[in-house]
């Protein structure tokens, strides 16, 4: 008993062992459960699943304040309570983003509605395992150098600068390096195979039965390998906000959990959010800035936490609805 309460990473065993076992619920609930059979999942029953995972995502930041409340005292817990809901509205609103380019992935490698649920959630386990070990080597470069944060909040302004005026390209999903080295090393069929990941199928030459990828594994890898591009800005971002490693991962992965959820929601009308990437610009920029301000204007004392949550979640709700406001006629115009 005395290993869980022994302290990994700032935080207790146990609080690691807990969170990690509502994922693990979360997903064997989603998987075994609520999508037994592959089927379309409608914007309704989306709607609802985000809600839930959402919901659980605030509770958890409560659950967060009453632990850290009793290890640290009420002002620690309650900045820390405020960095967790900071990084998790941060990391929502980046999914977004992630949302438009998944969804191209799935019309590349033409994957029908009913088995995207599936591909979505083995990719977001994917996602937990390597989000893991990036914030793990983050926190390790930052615990040993603490300059490196001065190199995040560059880096954050920076690509805010840039998606502040780059234009549009999208993703060239057919020449991913990733989907060009597995058709090197391994076949792939050229068809689906319903939900199946892999197949055995006779080989042209020999007749023996070889293992095959389907489009659908191809689909999943290159989830992963996106997911990792948008991490390179959204783990430094939270980095940015705080160093307690628990409430960097615990964030991230509570925004993640829902997003396969989220993408049968928005999927349909990611194109009413083209003005979020805005507002997301400008909360890297804001949250790279505040540690310059911090460090160097308020003389080490750390950046309100009530003050950063609001400007954050101002600026992407501003971003949000200045979309839809912008974009209200597009729908009707298509349809007509």
């Amino acid at each position: 008993m005395e290993f869980l309460t022994m302290d990994w990473l700032g935080t207790p065993v146990w609080f690691w062992m807990s969170f990690l076992g509502l994922v693990v619920a979360l997903t064997a609930f989603d998987l075994g459960i609520l999508h037994k059979e592959d089927k379309e999942m409608g914007i309704g029953e989306s709607l609802k699943l985000s809600a839930f995972y959402i919901s659980i995502a605030l509770a958890f930041g409560v659950w967060v304040y009453f632990q850290k409340t009793a290890a640290f005292g009420a002002e620690i817990g309650a900045d820390l309570t405020m960095k967790y809901y900071t990084g998790f509205f941060i990391e929502k609103a980046l999914s977004i983003d992630n949302i438009f380019v998944i969804g191209l992935i799935f019309t590349t490698f033409s994957i029908p509605p009913k088995y995207q649920y599936r591909a979505l959630l083995w990719g977001i386990i994917g996602v937990i395992v390597l989000r893991g070990v990036m914030i793990a080597l983050g926190a390790a470069l930052v615990e040993q150098f603490y300059w490196i944060l001065y190199f995040f909040a560059v880096f954050l302004i920076a690509t805010g600068v840039k998606m502040l005026f780059a234009s549009e390209k999208p993703m060239d999903v057919a020449n991913n390096p990733a989907v060009k080295f597995i058709s090197r090393i391994m076949r792939v069929t050229p068809e689906l195979h319903e939900q199946k990941f892999f197949v055995r199928l006779p080989d042209s030459k020999t007749g023996k039965m070889v293992l095959a990828a389907t489009p659908l594994f191809l689909a999943l890898v290159v989830i992963n390998v996106v997911d990792l591009v948008f991490a390179v800005d959204s783990v430094p971002a939270i980095f940015a906000i705080t160093t307690d490693t628990f409430i960097v991962y615990t964030s991230n992965i509570m925004a993640v959990l829902g997003l396969r959820a989220l993408y049968f929601a928005l999927a349909a009308m990611v194109h009413r959010f083209h003005y979020l990437k805005y507002a997301l610009a400008l909360v890297l920029v804001f949250i790279g800035s505040k540690i310059f301000v911090a460090d160097f204007i308020l003389g080490g004392d750390k950046f309100p936490p009530v003050l950063s949550l609001a400007v954050t979640f101002g600026l992407i709700l501003g971003g949000i609805l200045y979309s839809l406001w912008k974009t209200k006629g597009e729908d009707a115009a298509a349809h007509s």
